[in-house]
């Protein structure tokens, strides 16, 4: 019984390491808005 607390206890705590990761990447990083184009051959164009 003594592992299978053990083994929990470190699901536990890898689990909120990681919950923490991704609440500090949510609250912290923006990412930059930039205008995007893609160019279309005139061949696709005209059909």
């Amino acid at each position: 019984m003594p592992s299978l607390i053990r083994f929990l206890v470190l699901i536990g705590v890898i689990a909120g390491t990681v919950w923490i990761g991704m609440f500090a990447l949510v609250s912290y990083v923006e990412p930059e808005q930039r205008e995007m184009s893609t160019p279309i051959p005139a061949n696709r164009l005209n059909k």
